[in-house]
């Protein structure tokens, strides 16, 4: 089984250690070279560092840098900056944007994510923290309906929170970590920050899948090709549990040469907020490949990604896979396939591809924000019932503007459609004058516009220091 991208969030000792490990995602150059000094008497030689032994920042999901200047013996600062201007070609006119987790709205220009913060080493102890601002900190926690269980709003509490763990690295095989915390997942390829991706707009299976864990991981690496990750956690990208059982999951990723990838993550748990009988199983698996590279020619770098997903929901209420009207199937197949190219030494880049999705009872589906609905308050003008049939497609064509590895300019466009009214059509999700409560209510008299096709295009600048 194919194995999926997540985050080599290693810290060392030394500066030099903590180079190569110090981002979420891996990246090569920041390792020294592959040859290790031959040790003195006395002295133990020490293992290569993961994935160091060559260079990766082509990937999808992955970052691009090789110079981090905001490096120190103790700490690795990190700046990142995310601006976007989305034109639906709808002209929505409350200007929301929907089934995305990227991007909100419309015809404006917003500041999607601002996060500062960094990584801490220091004797092998380690610790992260990334903040998110803008878009970022209202959109992610409403997707997650756990703090309606108990008190003390913890949507609130980590709205502006990326990324906060704390951990230990052993030098132990070619490291091992132990983190606490709330870190990435990469389930579905695609990273939380758009600046290390080929795509603005991610496919289906990548939008719909979650971006952050709440726990434990362990991650440890048999070899420097070798990564195999263990995680404890609330549940599928939420701040508390949404019954009485954990989530587990795992892990594997291999990159046996410098132009292949292969990734797989492994899910089990209990995700549905009341419903303790109903379990969830999701199946993750990327495959990425390099087929061209060659910096004297105009065409610099070739390279694509496959990325295909399956799962589903058994218990109260539902099946697998049994169709019984009683027993109706909740499931979720979905795949997204990519290709980049990369020009004139790597300052320009395009990339084309999309995906698709079936998810009957739409447990993954994000919920319109329909007079202000969210993942707790539901809305009746696009339900999430056993039974309830959602398939999708969508297909992109995006175009990089590169002048160095710390800035994107970014130009895509973007088609989606869906067997079902979706997306935000001419009138747009809210009700006239605004909201009104409760969240997600019917509303005597109105009705949202929604369609079932989505053309729009998106114009992002995308920094990283």
């Amino acid at each position: 089984m194919l194995f999926h991208i997540f985050a080599l969030a290693v810290l060392a000792q030394t500066t030099q250690i903590h180079n190569a490990w110090a981002d979420e995602i891996t990246t090569p150059q920041q390792a020294s070279p592959n040859v290790t000094p031959t040790p003195t008497a006395g002295q133990e030689q020490k293992a290569a560092d993961p994935f160091a032994f060559a260079d990766f920042t082509w990937l999808n999901g992955n970052s691009r840098q090789s110079e981090f200047p905001l490096d120190s013996k103790y700490f690795t600062g990190e700046f990142t900056f995310d601006a976007n201007y989305v034109y639906d070609f709808a002209n929505p006119q409350d200007h929301t944007l929907d089934g995305s987790t990227n991007s909100g709205r419309t015809n404006e220009l917003q500041v999607e994510q601002l996060g500062v913060g960094g990584d801490f080493h220091y004797n092998n102890v380690r610790g992260r923290l990334m903040t998110q601002f803008g878009m970022y900190s209202t959109m992610t926690p409403r997707n997650d309906s756990s703090p309606s269980r108990g008190q003390w709003d913890l949507a609130d509490a980590y709205r502006y929170i990326s990324e906060a763990y704390g951990g230990y690295h052993w030098d132990v095989w070619n490291g091992i970590n132990l983190d606490a915390g709330i870190f990435m997942s990469y389930i579905g390829l695609c990273s939380y920050y758009n600046y290390e991706n080929w795509v603005y707009q991610m496919s289906y299976v990548s939008a719909n899948t979650p971006w952050y864990f709440n726990g434990l991981r362990l991650q440890t690496f048999p070899s420097d090709k070798l990564k195999v990750e263990l995680w404890l956690i609330n549940g599928w990208q939420s701040y508390g549990m949404f019954n009485e059982a954990p989530g587990v999951g795992w892990e594997v990723l291999w990159r046996p040469s410098g132009d292949i990838s292969v990734v797989s993550n492994e899910y089990y748990g209990h995700d549905a907020l009341g419903i303790p009988g109903r379990m969830r199983v999701h199946s993750d698996n990327s495959f990425q490949y390099k087929y061209y590279d060659n910096a004297s020619n105009a065409l610099s770098k070739g390279a694509f990604s496959v990325t295909l997903d399956i799962g589903c929901e058994n218990g109260g209420g539902v099946s697998c896979a049994n169709g019984n009207p009683a027993d109706p199937s909740q499931n979720f197949i979905g795949f997204m396939v990519y290709n980049r190219l990369w020009f004139s030494k790597d300052h320009y880049g395009l990339t084309v591809g999309g995906g698709g999705i079936t998810n009957p009872g739409r447990y993954l589906v994000l919920l319109p924000p329909i007079n202000g609905a969210n993942a707790y308050s539901g809305t009746p003008y696009f339900t999430e019932n056993p039974g309830d049939q959602f398939r999708a497609i969508d297909g992109s064509v995006t175009f990089d503007v590169m002048p160095n590895q710390f800035i994107t300019f970014r130009i895509e466009y973007n088609h989606r459609q869906a067997n079902v009214p979706y997306f935000a059509g001419n009138g747009g999700m809210t009700p006239p004058g605004g909201n009104i409560s409760p969240s997600g209510s019917v509303v005597s008299g109105w009705a949202p516009d929604l369609t079932r096709v989505e053309n729009r295009i998106t114009t992002a600048l995308m920094v990283r220091l």
